[in-house]
């Protein structure tokens, strides 16, 4: 399959469905079976891998570096670094171990994970440093409301993306955050796009999932991938789930479909402070 993309600022594009790697590299007794799906990810054509070192004290990264050995081009890997690393010198530091974990010269895109103590111009600088040495191509933010981006934005319009917490049970951003990336041509990686797996319990997408053949999970994905703009990082440990993972690119849900989402999780009608998890 060709999985489409979605346009960044700085020109270039990014897939919108990829592989989230969140609780992955943890467990030695795990690792293969944590590696196969990713690999299976490949297979299906999926080319977007998300991970962090905060993931498994950088055994997320080093288990992506595994599954790729050999296939790194062609491929889009994001990292994040930490807030307590991120100052100039640390980002820099936090981000060629990062390279070292995952065996790759350079990432696609490199996200501050939150915001932390460190001012956001000393990471800015460091991310520019970054880009000048070649060590990632662009960098982004990530878990980053709606005055953090005001005040990034009065430093520097370089960001190219922020990951945040959006699925039908988490709609926050709906009211303001996506708007203004959508308006600025800036794409949302939306984490746990099924709620960490609660939501293929739903009554209503169970409901919505039987009339397309699919499952609740695929009815989630498919909500989430509706809006131009949005990047859907489901993760799971299982190559069977990567795959029903990928059909729910080729599901449209009908206006019916939608009202019935909205009737079971109401849109917001106000800001609300934004979702973490």
């Amino acid at each position: 399959m060709t999985i489409a993309t979605t346009p960044l600022p700085d020109g270039g594009s990014i897939p919108v469905f990829g592989l989230g790697t969140w609780m992955m590299g943890e467990r030695a007794d795990r690792l293969d079976a944590e590696i196969a799906t990713l690999r299976a990810g490949l297979e299906q054509g999926v080319t977007l891998i998300d991970t962090a070192e905060m993931y498994g004290n950088g055994g997320s990264e080093k288990m992506v570096g595994q599954a790729i050995a050999g296939r790194r081009d062609g491929l889009f890997l994001v990292s994040k670094v930490l807030p307590h690393n991120a100052s100039r010198a640390g980002t820099i530091r936090a981000c060629e171990q990062s390279l070292r974990r995952v065996g790759t010269d350079r990432l696609d895109l490199y996200l501050l994970h939150w915001r932390g103590q460190h001012p956001l111009a000393e990471t800015v600088a460091a991310f520019e440093d970054l880009k000048a040495s070649g060590k990632i191509l662009r960098w982004g933010v990530s878990n980053f409301d709606t005055d953090d981006m005001a005040e990034l934005q009065a430093i520097t319009d370089a960001c190219q993306a922020n990951q945040v917490l959006y699925n039908p049970s988490r709609r926050g951003i709906e009211h303001d955050l996506l708007p203004q990336a959508q308006k600025a041509g800036m794409p949302i990686m939306a984490y746990s796009p099924i709620e960490q797996g609660r939501l293929a319990n739903n009554r209503t997408l169970a409901d919505i999932a039987a009339r397309h053949q699919a499952s609740p999970a695929q009815i989630a994905l498919a909500w989430v991938l509706r809006q131009p703009g949005v990047v859907a990082i489901p993760k799971t440990s299982r190559p069977d789930r990567v795959a029903e993972n990928v059909q729910a690119l080729d599901i449209r849900l009908t206006q019916a479909d939608l009202d019935a989402i909205d009737t079971a999780f109401p849109p917001p009608t106000r800001p609300q402070p934004l979702d973490m998890i």
